[in-house]
């Protein structure tokens, strides 16, 4: 590690401290970059910056590591860990976000005030990449994107410039991050809103997908979603568990279909919008719906907290043909020889709203997502079991989710409509023409 007199702080391979700073969620995809910039402070960023384009080296940008991009090797790596910091304005309903911040320190903030950020199901994640990815949050279809939600970035831009970006003072290049992912700039901070929200009413029904008939239960839950208000947000997800003694006993080698639900209304009206889901799926082997503080949100996905190897898609629908998505579902079941987790996310609401950002697709009704672990397993092999799958859908595809593209490497087909695609490369070649910034997650 070498600590220079202005405090920061470069770590180069064989050194003390290398490893942990690379350290990530996903394990699955390797970085060795041959200069790690470990940021305390914006300045540290900007100094990264201008090494790299004076080297003529790449620059990518590692904060939790949930979203990598793949296997990379060389250039250099601004590691944004260092910028955790958060605070909360509770008469403006914002916070100041730190570019390493993780979701569960903003949530934890907010609720100190009575407020609730629009955050994803995982309290691990990173909010800044989460963000510039869209952000598709637990009540996603009452508020919208939480891109559509943030005020302003503080940003280093590829000519080493730090810049303080909001929609009218810098249009474009607010429009291109929001959204478009994490190749315009390095964001050192963000301002977000936060929303008057302290509990909510939700959990999950999970069910014996083996003793239930799965494409029932998928058509069940659609006509369901139909009916329900957009301040109800719900999703139905389905994975046959690893039979390992970590796991408790009664999960070991099941297969469990599972629909979440969260909703900021009353429990008493919760109740009312569930209770004919609850009658057309039948009795659930667990039924965790209830009211709950906003703080225990993320028991309504039970997302892995561990580091892991996976990759991932996404697509976007503009229609649920049932019987297509069910044979998605049953693709990715007990026959498929491997785990693979597949999910179904209902949108429309808030989420179908313009907004000045480069959140692309906002007409589809519905996002199915496969995420297949890679321990033990063929990268290869998953890919090519998500494409076969993703193939029975392909008449209702209107694109790829960026936010769910895990592990994807350079594979940008389908991620952006034309139009969208065109405005980003605009964007890009005005503040990045030499493509500095090619390795962010």
């Amino acid at each position: 590690m070498t600590t220079h007199d202005d405090g920061k702080v470069i770590l180069r391979p064989g050194q003390d401290g290398y490893d942990d700073a690379l350290a990530s969620f996903q394990t699955g995809f390797v970085r060795r970059p041959d200069v790690i910039y470990a940021a305390a402070r914006a300045e540290d960023v900007v100094a990264a910056v201008r090494y790299a384009a004076a080297a003529g080296l790449p620059l990518g940008v590692h904060a939790t590591g949930h979203g990598l991009p793949g296997a990379v090797r060389g250039g250099v790596l601004v590691s944004t860990r260092g910028l955790a910091g958060v605070t909360v304005d509770p008469v403006a309903r914002t916070a100041r976000i730190g570019a390493g911040a993780r979701w569960g320190a903003v949530t934890e903030a907010a609720a100190a005030h009575g407020l609730a950020p629009l955050n994803g199901s995982a309290p691990t994640v990173g909010a800044a990449g989460y963000v510039l990815g869209g952000g598709l949050g637990i009540l996603a279809r009452e508020f919208g994107y939480t891109a559509d939600h943030v005020r302003s970035l503080d940003v280093v831009t590829a000519d080493g410039t730090a810049r303080h970006v909001t929609a009218d003072q810098d249009p474009e290049l607010y429009w291109g991050l929001l959204g478009g992912g994490a190749g315009l700039a390095v964001v050192t901070s963000l301002e977000v809103d936060l929303v008057p929200v302290t509990r909510l009413y939700g959990g999950f029904l999970a069910h014996d997908g083996r003793a239930a008939d799965p494409a029932a239960l998928l058509a069940a839950y659609a006509r369901w979603a139909a009916t329900v208000p957009p301040a109800l947000t719900s999703s139905v997800a389905a994975l046959v568990y690893p039979d390992l003694p970590a796991l408790p006993p009664h999960l070991r080698g099941q297969y469990v279909v599972s629909v979440r639900v969260a909703f900021t209304g009353s429990a008493a009206e919760g109740e009312r919008l569930v209770a004919p889901l609850r009658a057309a799926l039948g009795p659930a082997v667990t039924d965790t719906l209830r009211e709950m503080p906003y703080a225990e949100s993320p028991t309504i996905h039970n997302d892995p907290e561990f580091p892991h190897a996976y990759c991932g898609d996404g697509v976007l629908l503009s229609e649920l043909d049932v019987a297509a998505a069910a044979e998605v579902f049953a693709r990715c079941g007990p026959q498929a020889g491997a785990m693979h987790v597949v999910q179904l996310n209902h949108l429309g609401g808030a989420l179908a709203r313009p907004a000045p950002n480069a959140v692309p697709h906002r007409e589809a009704e519905w996002l199915l997502r496969i995420l297949s672990p890679l321990d033990g397993s063929s990268e290869q092999a998953a890919r090519a079991h998500q494409a076969a799958a993703f193939g029975t859908v392909a008449e209702h595809i209107l694109g790829r989710s960026l936010a769910f593209a895990f592990g994807g490497g350079e594979r940008t087909e389908g991620l952006f409509d034309a139009d969208t695609r065109k405005r980003l490369a605009d964007v890009k070649a005005a503040y990045d023409p030499a493509n500095l910034f090619r390795r962010s997650e």
